[in-house]
């Protein structure tokens, strides 16, 4: 019979580091926070406001993928943002934000890695790796204009029995310790605020995400809606974020909401 989890303490406003001219607010539960937060941007809310869930009941990934977790035992929030910058660097905003998740557990976790385009994992050197993060960006027409909901899952208290799958980890399982979600909820916003920056130097933050990359260099499938799947080496992102995939008959690129999957092959 597996123990029961040690009590999972809720998060502690009064000691949250939050940057400047953010906002925090935290529910107890809540089906989605990219939903809900969604719903007070077209509302008017203004820019800079964080939703945080101890629970989140009915979260959404990519392509509608539901998941839920244990109550407390991650860190699941959405950010709302209204980036200045040209719309063809919006598309970046989802890998900027892994890269700013992956930067903020990089002290704990020393084998975070990214694979594109929004997933943070601990890599085992397959490019499949251990999920502990997953991202999903949305555009939201507000009042007075387009903005960004920026959603986070981290995985931080999770036993092995409490994962969805057997490809994710949790923090906690990677440290053998607990983790005190507070403090980590800080590190994470400071950490996506301060590379915010990141978005008008596009060229800069290719690299800095390259480097830290499992997908490139590996022979990937790349799953298409349609159901094909097309093999090849993939060589790098390119200047809009989209990724360059090598085959004998040339090269193609894919952009994030173009595929279902990227699997190493």
């Amino acid at each position: 019979m597996t123990p029961s989890p040690a009590p999972r303490p809720p998060l502690d406003l009064d000691r949250l580091v939050t940057p400047a001219g953010w906002r925090v607010e935290v529910v107890e539960s809540a089906p989605s926070t990219n939903a809900a937060l969604a719903e007070r941007a077209r509302a008017g809310e203004e820019p800079g406001l964080v939703l945080v869930t101890e629970h989140q009941t009915a979260g959404r990934g990519r392509l509608d993928r539901a998941w839920e977790t244990p109550a407390r035992s991650s860190l699941t929030f959405s950010v709302l943002l209204r980036p200045d910058v040209p719309a063809a660097s919006w598309p970046w905003l989802p890998l900027l934000t892994g890269y700013a998740v992956q930067a903020a557990l990089g002290d704990r976790l020393p084998d975070v890695a990214l694979k594109w385009p929004n997933d943070v994992l601990v890599d085992d050197g397959s490019g499949t790796g251990r999920k502990v993060c997953g991202i999903l960006v949305e555009r939201v027409e507000a009042p007075d204009g387009p903005v960004a909901v920026v959603g986070i899952g981290i995985n931080v208290d999770q036993t092995l029995d409490e994962l969805p799958v057997a490809l994710a980890t949790s923090v906690s399982l990677e440290t053998g310790e607990p983790v005190e979600r507070t403090g980590l909820l800080g590190q994470v916003l400071g950490s996506l605020h301060g590379l915010q920056g990141l978005l008008d130097d596009v060229e800069s933050l290719r690299r800095a995400y390259a480097d830290v990359c499992v997908t490139l260099g590996r022979t990937v499938d790349v799953h298409l809606p349609a159901g094909d799947v097309r093999r090849g080496e993939a060589l790098d992102i390119d200047a809009t974020g989209a990724l360059v995939v090598g085959t004998h008959d040339g090269t193609f690129t894919v952009a994030a909401g173009d595929v279902v999957h990227v699997r190493p092959a």
